[in-house]
């Protein structure tokens, strides 16, 4: 059965390094980065919010043809509002993949570090974005307030497992999601 996986968390805290290292160990998984569908549409900049909503909606679309096809598809995205999620669970009930909602979470002064750190030496063009569009909206004030919704949501997303990130540690998280995303044995 395919999986569809949410890696959900604060900027700077590992979606994308292990979204991309899943994908790399799972033959046709699709890592599907909704920054990148943003980024692909025209003067994106000139309208954020419906560049948001359109590149969530593509990526449902792709979601839903790969998994039909029987692929895994790994979602690395900060989602701190329910709505999307909800979306994507009814979608993986839709087309009978499994959903596994993972938060990867640091302790908030060390997740503010990590992305000052992370813009700061940015060799990646969507770090560099990041950091520019977080400065748009308020800078580290306004990440302080984003790492507050997503842990308080949290408390409303009662099947979301949470795996506590560290600088450096990425083979150990790595590790922590395959095991959340085992199966788990069924009562005959």
């Amino acid at each position: 059965m395919p999986r569809l996986i949410v890696l959900n968390g604060p900027p700077g805290c590992g979606k994308s390094t292990l979204a991309q290292r899943y994908v790399d160990e799972h033959p046709l998984a699709l890592n599907l980065d909704i920054d990148r569908i943003r980024g692909l549409l025209g003067r994106w900049r000139d309208d954020f919010y419906t560049a948001g909503l359109l590149a969530r909606a593509l990526a449902v679309a792709a979601a839903r043809t790969h998994l039909v096809a029987g692929h895994d598809v790994v979602i690395p995205q900060f989602l701190a509002r329910p709505d999307f999620l909800e979306r994507l669970e009814h979608l993986a009930r839709e087309v009978n993949a499994d959903f596994h909602e993972i938060v990867l979470l640091d302790r908030g002064e060390d997740a503010l570090r990590r992305f000052t750190d992370r813009s700061r030496a940015a060799a990646d063009p969507a770090h560099v974005e990041a950091q520019q569009m977080l400065d748009r909206m308020g800078g580290l004030a306004e990440l302080s307030a984003m790492y507050d919704r997503l842990v308080s949501m949290l408390a409303a997303r009662p099947a979301a497992k949470v795996v506590h990130t560290e600088d450096g540690q990425v083979e150990r998280a790595y590790r922590e999601v395959l095991e959340l995303l085992r199966p788990v044995p069924r009562d005959r």
